[in-house]
């Protein structure tokens, strides 16, 4: 069976809340007995179900405390809340022993929790198939929700009222709202005006010319425009451009069918394909176009069905004396 997807990583979650080493919750084990050899115990400890020497994670615990007769094994007797530790080096009470939950696994499983709770407040009608890119990586929109979503579940889980907690839910429930509404697109939804083309750098050098808007309708269906500077220079006739579309075999930005040869560069609206058009501009009356600069541009038909869009129909009711 699949594993149900995580939607953000460790460190996608520290980047969203940068504090969350501050919550490690391993709790220090202390007044430690000598008991016989080189065992010892803490009475009154509390449920340990993971032991810490000095931060190391001394593994599985053993069945119960008569088997705790190799160095740094354990065991907790529920019956005594008590721990034991077997250890030759010395007294654990000149060590830092902790009991607790090792952090990694911990915050995987706050990432876990917070990625199916998003599942479960998002829209039923949004695939989760399609929460990532077409590069394969889950949509920012999602990624960061489930962080916000978890750090607040971290945090929670030792400070049930902290404000900084509920602000973080109150932002990720504000994405999941948008994206329910349709107030938000994931990259693969189809927008009001993705037929008029989505432009992204491919290969840019800074400060050079560069399109900077497209007009008309793509009268196909989705495809990724290739678009690349032929030749460098000022838009005075000397930079030109070349624009490559699907065929067959391959999308435009692969190669496809080129149907621009380098066209020189005016800095007017000109052809794009499909009943598009692309103009070019630079930062100043100085900006000159850079040879190999390349672009792609995502277009869907204008005749295709927006999966987001600002409006959509309410049911009413009327209630009749």
């Amino acid at each position: 069976m699949a594993t149900a997807p995580i939607y953000c990583t460790h460190k996608q979650l520290k980047r969203v809340y940068p504090q969350i080493d501050a919550f490690d919750t391993k709790t220090p084990i202390y007044g430690w007995v000598h008991v016989a050899g080189d065992k010892y115990v803490s009475y009154n400890s509390g449920i340990v179900t993971q032991l810490f020497r000095d931060g190391q994670d001394l593994g599985a615990a053993q069945s119960a405390h008569g088997d705790v007769d190799a160095d740094y094994e354990w065991a907790y007797d529920s019956t005594n809340d008590a721990v034991y530790i077997h250890d030759t080096t010395g007294s654990p009470a000149d060590l830092l022993m902790e009991a607790g939950e090792e952090f990694t696994a911990m915050i995987t499983q706050f990432r876990t929790d917070a990625s199916r709770y998003l599942d479960s407040k998002l829209d039923p009608n949004l695939p989760r198939e399609q929460l990532k890119d077409k590069s394969g990586n889950f949509d920012y929109m999602i990624i960061r929700s489930s962080a916000l979503i978890a750090a607040a579940f971290l945090i929670r889980a030792t400070d049930p009222t902290n404000e900084i907690a509920t602000a973080l839910m109150e932002e990720a429930q504000g994405n999941i709202d948008a994206l329910n509404s349709g107030g938000a697109a994931l990259s693969w939804q189809t927008t009001r005006d993705a037929s008029k083309g989505i432009i992204r750098d491919v290969s840019y050098t800074d400060g050079s010319v560069r399109p900077v808007d497209t007009r008309g309708n793509w009268g196909g269906t989705f495809d990724l425009i290739r678009v690349k500077i032929e030749t460098g220079g000022a838009l005075d006739g000397t930079a030109t451009y070349s624009v490559w579309v699907k065929n067959a075999d391959k999308l435009g930005i692969q190669q496809g069918n080129q149907v621009v040869t380098s066209e020189k560069i005016n800095g007017d609206y000109q052809a794009l394909a499909g009943g598009l058009q692309i103009r070019f501009a630079g930062e100043d009356k100085t900006s000159v176009a850079t040879a190999t600069n390349e672009w792609e541009i995502e277009v869907m038909g204008a005749a295709e069905h927006i999966d987001a869009s600002g409006v959509k129909s309410v049911a009413n009711s009327r209630w009749l004396n």
